[in-house]
């Protein structure tokens, strides 16, 4: 009698799991695909703005996915956030127009500063801002960006979550990060026309300059580390839409390649607090998708202990639909590696432990560490 309770209990877990696990990411849309003989007249009127702390080595694959674009910006501009590397002779190196935060007011550093500098020097009537770790997919994925803007009314903010490219296995292990990224925006659930945005998406951001101005922009964000989610609730407390889309065949990036540790401080610096943004209900979709994953597990094991061959057929097959749920449910976000996928209760266990950490610095610590700063949160 107890065994079938627990079994039950189990059962209806992993079934629930699976199905807020699809609830959650619903639809992912994403950028324009026309062809590049219809040319956005938008492009030439966007200043890109790209804030750089220590980007030597990241910031080459951007700047060169710039100069392949068919059509150019009108302009291209690097903040130098106090570098202690080359990322200013890089950037000049590619023609980009150098700025540095030292120029701005005192104890104001870090990523909003940079853009807030950037924005004031910019020309264009529209400002895409790109961290240095991204870079555009084909020669007209700025043309698809701008005409996907052109579609949603030239006003608000559209924000890029980039398609994440894996190079070394570790960086596999970000897969839930992203897909718990997406879900925590509000924005893809089957649900999304009654829920408001949790902000916007930080790596890609295209707004309207005088709107920007007009909201005060990265001013109005000031310190905050989720930059992004308090940038994209200002523009919607002032009635300006916040577009969320996935940069699949657009614009990728590699999070934290230079190493397990940097990967472990990233998500660590953000998570716990980016997770407050997300509704409730989201919430309580996310909680459901990782206790059906833990469940999926405990079925084995059970069936295991119990030596039960029916059992363990019925829960290994539970298993293998939960691996077909990650890997539709990704297709999207990334391109992990299917062994990752497979061996899925590591990425959960994994995520849940530094989720805990992050819980720790954010709200005891008050303070995290990131890109050699010691940051308060």
């Amino acid at each position: 009698m107890v065994l079938t309770g627990i079994l039950t209990v189990l059962v209806l877990f992993i079934i629930f799991g699976l199905l807020s696990g699809k609830l959650m990411l619903w639809e992912i849309p994403t950028a324009e695909k026309k062809s590049t003989k219809l040319v956005s007249p938008l492009i030439e009127q966007v200043s890109i703005i790209i804030p750089a702390r220590n980007e030597a080595k990241r910031l080459p694959n951007l700047l060169t996915s710039l100069q392949q674009q068919i059509m150019q910006p009108r302009e291209i501009i690097v903040i130098d956030d106090g570098s202690v590397d080359s990322t200013a002779s890089i950037a000049m190196h590619y023609g980009a127009k150098v700025l540095n935060t030292n120029t701005l007011r005192e104890n104001w550093t870090g990523k909003s500063a940079a853009c807030w500098l950037g924005a004031n020097e910019a020309n264009g009537d529209f400002l895409l801002f790109l961290d240095a770790d991204t870079f555009f997919e084909h020669p007209d994925s700025l043309q698809n960006l701008m005409q996907t803007y052109e579609r949603y009314g030239k006003t608000g903010i559209l924000s890029v979550q980039p398609f994440h490219r894996i190079k070394k296995s570790y960086e596999n292990l970000s897969l839930l990060f992203n897909m718990i990224v997406f879900a925590g925006m509000n924005v893809f659930t089957i649900f999304r026309q009654k829920i408001p945005p949790a902000g916007a998406f930080g790596p890609c951001i295209l707004c309207n300059t005088h709107e920007y101005l007009q909201t005060g922009g990265h001013q109005k964000v000031g310190e905050a580390i989720m930059d992004d989610l308090v940038l994209g609730g200002i523009f919607s407390k002032e009635g300006f839409p916040v577009h969320c889309i996935s940069g699949k065949d657009l614009i990728s990036f590699r999070m934290y390649p230079e190493g397990i540790k940097g990967l472990i401080e990233g998500w660590t610096k953000s998570f716990a607090t980016a997770s407050k943004a997300t509704h409730s209900f989201i919430t309580i979709l996310i909680s459901l998708w990782i206790a059906g994953a833990f469940s999926s597990v405990a079925f084995i094991l059970l069936s295991l202990w119990q030596s039960s061959l029916s059992l363990l057929l019925i829960s290994l097959g539970f298993y293998l639909l939960y691996i077909y749920h990650l890997i539709l449910q990704s297709q999207k976000i990334g391109r992990f590696h299917i062994a990752s996928i497979v061996l899925y209760p590591f990425l959960f266990c994994f995520f849940t432990l530094t989720f805990v950490y992050s819980l720790y610095l954010t709200r005891i610590k008050k303070r995290v560490n990131w890109r050699g700063r010691k940051v308060k949160v």
